[in-house]
């Protein structure tokens, strides 16, 4: 066995030991798909760089092929252009801007599709191509469609995803408009956060398909949601337990803004403690409140910016306790948040799977516990 062979072997023994690979048809495709022909080199953040530097690990290099096959999401790209065998060997920066996810991650959010022999399959995200060659290997070539918008990515990918001897179709264009043939499939699944479900998916995806999606947003927290196609355009389903986190595609990323600055406004008691906006489902819940803000700061410090109207809010501890919260603007977007904490409070601050997802004509609605429970429509 080489190297590679043993390295795999260990992580997929990892893997159905600590419970995340259960199905065998996931397992075979874990065990046949070296993962280094899809991660010719990464990039590794420098511990107590600020801002973040990153060194690159390039094919050959001492370390290479352990950090392949670590259970962690490799960066493959920063700022869209950055790629490890171009960096030297100099720290660089940048935001992350394509990865390979962990396997752990991909190999669950596959077995949760719940795809099967004779399903056509959508995938929005080819990345590096791994999880591509992986659903080819347990579904067939002609049973995956996959999309990716980055040219050089999808270039990179498709020669990858050949060398490790599949050939699904692969399409370089906007995966949230779907497939521009405009086919039509039993699944779908995204390796992009969107803040909101394309229409396009609800209608290539079959009634009584599914799609596997990562809700996210300015506020940059997720919720991993499996949703059932109920009819063209429509689709129920509720947010899975764990925490899944991926990048936002492109087109619903926040937009450039200037420096910002904190400006005076309105000033009240906070009702909540605003180090509940750090939690995971709590910075969740405030999202949701608060969908066209961006959050900064942590703890009793935090930050709201609106994206769309200029509207602030702030937080600051209060000397004689509590805390007190600045707001200016058209938007109160504290005391959005604030009443969405409360309903979240109310109902014992259960995880994220106690919430979920209605599309219809009428809009995206998340609604917490029940349909008629408390909801917030995602911004279309």
């Amino acid at each position: 066995m080489t190297t590679s062979d043993i390295l795999r072997a260990a992580l997929v023994n990892q893997l159905t030991g600590n419970g995340t690979l259960t199905d065998p048809a996931w397992i075979d495709a874990a065990t046949a798909v070296p993962r280094e022909l899809f991660v010719c080199g990464y990039f590794v953040p420098i511990d107590g760089s600020a801002p973040t530097g990153y060194r690159a690990v390039r094919h050959g290099d001492p370390g290479y092929l352990e950090g392949v096959y670590a259970d962690q999401t490799l960066v493959t790209q920063l700022d869209g252009r950055t790629r490890p065998e171009e960096a030297g060997e100099q720290s660089v920066s940048g935001a992350p801007s394509s990865s390979s996810t962990l396997p752990s991650l991909v190999l669950a959010m596959w077995q949760r599709l719940g795809a099967d022999a004779g399903h056509r399959v959508l995938e929005v995200g080819t990345g590096t191509g791994y999880s591509t060659a992986l659903g080819a290997h347990r579904l067939g070539d002609g049973a995956i469609t996959s999309i990716e918008c980055d040219p050089w990515v999808a270039e990179r990918a498709a020669a990858a995803v050949k060398a490790a001897g599949y050939a699904p179709r692969l399409v370089t264009g906007d995966g949230l408009g779907g497939d521009p043939d405009g086919g039509s499939f039993d699944r779908l699944i995204a390796t992009c956060s969107v803040r909101y479900l394309p229409t396009a998916w609800l209608h290539q995806v079959k009634p009584g398909g599914r799609i596997l999606v990562t809700l996210s947003g300015w506020g940059y927290a997720n919720a991993l949601a499996l949703l059932d196609v109920t009819g063209p355009g429509e689709a129920t389903g509720r947010f899975l337990p764990g925490y899944t986190s991926f990048m936002i595609a492109r087109s619903h990323d926040r937009p450039p803004r200037p420096a910002l600055a904190l400006l005076p406004g309105k000033e009240r008691a906070s009702r909540i403690d605003p180090a509940k906006l750090d939690t995971w489902t709590g910075s969740w819940v405030a999202q949701l409140a608060a969908p066209s803000a961006e959050r900064m700061g942590a703890g009793g410090r935090q930050i709201l910016s609106d994206v769309a109207t200029g509207s602030q809010a702030r937080t600051v501890p209060d000397p004689a306790g509590g805390w007190t919260v600045v707001q200016r603007g058209p938007l109160r977007l504290w005391d959005q948040v604030e009443t969405a904490i409360e309903a979240w409070q109310s109902a014992g601050e259960p995880p994220q799977d106690a919430f979920g997802l209605t599309v219809s004509a009428a809009g995206q609605r998340v609604w917490l516990g029940s349909h008629d429970g408390p909801g917030w429509n995602l911004p279309i």
